[in-house]
């Protein structure tokens, strides 16, 4: 059967024994960069949903038949997405959720979609996103440009970086087009300031060069032309290999060493290849820490897969498995780590946010959610493991092989740090003060003058404090109904000088939600905090019911 990034047969006891390396290798040979030192995320954006105006016109990666309405008998997805932060989704043929509500699925075409993955990446530390690009030669080709520019406005607009990532699988004019597809559409992206660099030069992968299959049939001399190519024209070039590259076998063809060596970063793909904790040390033992050893002699920097495993082959182990990935490779000192994948609701290795419970999935469906195991896990929650993965990546973390992140986060037992606290605003409107947000109250609200945005909202907390997330809220009465509002948060340690915490993002308050949301706070101490409102869909006004803040 052919290899592709969808399905990529074997398994760590076929490979057969190779011989147990000593010390980890050293570190990166490039300095730290938009690549280097950093959590990369391949982000597939390739969802889209009848009515939603992308061009293929169709359940894009949704179901088998991309022409009918996805259905239990027309599936193709292992996990359930979380829908609560998308402002559109559409209808599907599946059962109601458990919880009672309709089964929609949301469009990658929708920019705010887009932009919801890009707020989740910098809330949760990622770092850069490799968008795929497949072969665009294609019915699929106008939405995969599309997407290019969605994501592109998306991680401008969240301070996020991303690069062009080419799938070459089944490509069968790959030589001459993926040249062609990149002096005519996606260099233009590089002028982009979200666009990744390393070493000063914008960053392209290329993956699929060398892997013993149909699908990817090129001799060494036409992959090497390639490489060689886009280094030509400045590029900083990685390549998206097989587990054996090193060796030469198993997956890999004979005779691509000098593919392989000829790449600034060497990324070998590991879905499906391990699946428990025990896979991973052995992958560690008998493919990272040789393979960083040899990218080290070569100067080649190196950044392994991590994967949170698939919901529906229950090898998550709530979180044990992809931290045990995140502690080998860390400890193998490898120069950044690639996650497998955001978005990639069709092999169950997304780390977005997913169906918590059966409430969350529709009923009927056989997907499992996150709590397949019997432990409880927060939609969010391979965010967050990410967020610490990357963390111990840096440096920020100490090297430890016990999972430091839990399965769920509450504010239960948690302090408010703002309630009763002393507050100030550019305006408020009738008797709708600053004080409302912080008296504990969940029907007093703050209102800001109206149609005079930007206006701001602050609390003094006392004392600095090491905040690490603010909860909001408008209303829970049904008269309430859903509303964007745009905030961005600012933080200062002596309420003169202030520095931007989050960028203006636009946060969804559902009634379904208890019309709440809650915002990751980089860390820090700041005794005064700021929300700047610049936008609110359901009334011309900053409006809050509850601001609160958690250490």
């Amino acid at each position: 059967m052919a290899i592709s990034r969808r399905v990529f047969l074997g398994s760590a006891a076929a490979w057969g024994a190779l011989s147990a390396i000593g010390a980890p290798g050293a570190a990166a040979t490039s300095p730290p960069g938009d690549v280097v030192g950093k959590i990369t995320v391949g982000y597939q954006g390739w969802f889209a949903c009848a009515g939603d105006g992308a061009p293929i016109g169709g359940w894009w990666h949704w179901s088998q038949d991309w022409g009918r309405t996805p259905s239990p008998a027309n599936n193709v997805i292992k996990a359930w997405p979380d829908l609560r932060e998308y402002t559109r989704t559409y209808p599907t043929a599946y059962g109601n959720l458990g919880n009672g509500r309709a089964a929609g699925l949301f469009s990658s075409y929708d920019q705010q979609t887009v932009d919801t993955h890009f707020r989740w990446m910098r809330e949760n530390g990622c770092d850069t996103a490799a968008l795929q690009r497949f072969n665009p030669n294609s019915s699929e080709g106008p939405t995969r440009d599309a997407m290019a520019a969605k994501v592109r406005a998306a991680a401008e607009a969240q301070g996020r970086k991303f690069y062009i990532m080419y799938d070459a699988t089944g490509w069968a004019a790959m030589q001459s087009e993926l040249k062609a597809d990149w002096m005519t559409k996606m260099s233009a992206h590089t002028a982009s300031p979200a666009y990744a660099r390393q070493n000063g030069k914008p960053v392209v992968c290329v993956w699929g060069f060398g892997y013993n299959d149909g699908n990817h049939p090129w001799d060494a001399g036409t992959c090497l032309d390639v490489v060689n190519w886009f280094k030509a024209q400045g590029c900083y070039v990685i390549g998206g290999v097989p587990r054996e590259w090193r060796t030469s076998d198993g997956g890999s063809r004979p005779g691509f060493g000098d593919v392989y060596r000829s790449f600034d970063m060497i990324s070998p793909w590991m879905v499906g290849a391990i699946g428990d904790a025990a896979g991973s040390d052995w992958a560690y033992q008998n493919l990272t820490v040789p393979d960083q050893a040899d990218c080290a002699v070569h100067g080649i920097d190196y950044q392994p897969c991590v994967l949170p495993g698939d919901v529906s082959g229950r090898q998550r182990a709530h979180g044990d498995f992809m931290w045990r990935q995140f502690y080998n490779v860390v400890r193998a000192g490898v120069a950044g780590i690639y996650i497998s994948m955001f978005d990639e609701y069709g092999e169950g290795n997304q780390i977005a946010k997913t169906a918590e419970n059966a409430s969350m999935t529709p009923v009927g469906s056989g997907l499992l959610a996150l709590d397949e195991d019997g432990t409880a896990c927060s939609s969010d929650y391979y965010l967050r493991l990410t967020a610490d993965g990357g963390r111990m990546l840096k440096g920020e973390l100490p090297l430890t092989a016990v999972r430091p992140t839990r399965p769920t986060l509450t504010t239960g037992g948690s302090t408010d740090l703002a309630r009763g606290r002393a507050t100030s605003e550019s305006s408020h409107t009738q008797n709708y003060g600053a004080g409302n947000a912080v008296d504990g109250n969940p029907d007093s609200y703050w209102e800001s003058a109206n149609n005079a945005f930007p206006q701001w909202l602050q609390v003094d907390l006392g004392a600095a404090a090491a905040v690490t997330r603010i909860v909001l809220a408008v209303p829970p009465a049904s008269a309430w109904s859903t509303r964007t509002q745009t905030f961005a948060v600012s933080g200062s340690t002596d309420g003169g000088s202030f520095e931007t915490l989050v960028p203006a993002t636009g946060y969804v308050f559902d009634p379904a939600r208890g019309n709440s949301v809650t915002i990751a706070v980089p860390g820090g101490a700041r005794r005064f905090l700021r929300l700047t409102c610049t936008g609110n869909t359901g009334w011309p006004a900053g409006q809050l019911a509850r601001f609160e803040v958690y250490g």
